[in-house]
């Protein structure tokens, strides 16, 4: 009997693993898959879920570097999984990506991108699919213009949501937007804090990112209608992530973000990026300071691309997919049925 009981414990083990790992309830004409892939040499996870395969690929590239959008999904993308098929893929050393023998000598723009294209190139095999989607969410929006360029033929549309234009300007109108509320608040604290961490390149690396940040969303220049306490809420919630990967996700992030900061900082769009040949939306929330507004607008303008978009997100900051999930999932359903028409 004692063995039996082993033996029955055992088999509803491998069918749990089984069921959670390799397929979450797809079927013939849909998918909700969460599968370990190799990318450049390392095992990544993406999620894929669609109530339709013929629906046409949404691949969403998170930001960070490290910050993956996967925990999220179940909260801002429920609706758009009638439309795509829905692919989220933490990146290397993020989220379920992350273990401790990560070589971080691979943590670099150009493995990102390379990783970027073999997981397009899997995608396109696994679905049948010439093209697909794009959407890039801050860091996400690197590697989503880099790649939107040098690959037009694969790309359908993209999206760019947050988008990094020119990260040093970017940082030190973030930082001075920071300072200046904090001295009409008459916040002695944080004033006294951001004068000594000084303006960007931060000297302390990421700690001195980090309080940036922290007063940043104290001032509403990151988030809106959500906070940090909140997407906390949303991850514990998260049927795709286990207990040890919302363990690893800060970890993950600090690492991976402190890597590859200083060449995050070196990009520039605005000189040298004029043309893209795809189809190019933006999603732009009215009170990013993170990645401000200003600096996309004028990029926008400037950018030639067979049809561009700005599109404005009233009660955002740097995440529209989370301070406007419904708006968001709106505008994407809008784009994809705009460009198939066409």
């Amino acid at each position: 009997m004692l063995r039996l009981i082993k033996y029955t414990v055992l088999f509803e083990i491998i069918i749990l693993f089984a069921c959670n790992i390799s397929s979450l309830g797809s079927n013939a004409s849909s998918i909700n898959s969460l599968e370990e892939v190799n990318l450049g040499g390392t095992n990544q996870w993406i999620l894929m879920r669609s109530d339709n395969l013929n629906n046409p690929i949404l691949l969403f590239l998170h930001g960070g570097p490290g910050y993956p959008e996967m925990p999220y999904t179940h909260f801002d993308s429920p609706r758009l999984e009638k439309h795509f098929i829905v692919v989220n893929w933490d990146q290397r050393g993020a989220g379920k990506s992350f273990n401790d023998s990560v070589d971080v000598n691979t943590l670099n723009l150009e493995q990102f991108l390379s990783d970027t294209h073999e997981l397009i190139q899997f995608l396109r095999k696994r679905f049948s699919k010439d093209k697909l989607f794009l959407i890039g969410q801050s860091w996400g929006t690197i590697l989503g213009l880099y790649t939107a360029e040098r690959y037009p033929e694969l790309i359908h549309a993209y999206i760019g949501m947050g988008q990094v234009v020119n990260s040093t300007e970017g940082e030190t109108l973030s930082y001075q937007y920071t300072l200046e509320k904090a001295k009409e608040g008459a916040d002695s604290e944080a004033v006294a804090a951001l004068e000594n961490i000084g303006p960007p390149p931060y000297s302390g690396g990421f700690g001195s990112l980090a309080a940036q940040r922290q007063y940043l969303t104290k001032y509403g220049g990151a988030m809106i209608n959500i906070t940090y306490p909140d997407l906390m809420k949303i991850m514990s919630q998260s049927p795709h992530y286990t207990k040890i990967d919302k363990q690893n996700f800060m970890k993950a992030f600090i690492q991976t973000n402190s890597i590859m900061w200083n060449e995050v900082m070196e990009v520039n769009f605005s000189e040298t990026l004029n043309e893209i040949r795809v189809p190019v939306y933006f999603f732009t929330g009215k009170y990013d300071f993170v990645t401000p507004f200003e600096i996309v607008e004028r990029f926008f303008a400037k950018l030639k691309a067979p049809n561009k978009k700005m599109i404005w997100f009233d009660n955002s900051g740097h995440w529209p997919n989370l301070d406007e999930p419904e708006k968001y999932q709106d505008e994407l359903i809008k784009i994809v049925r705009n460009v198939m028409e066409k």
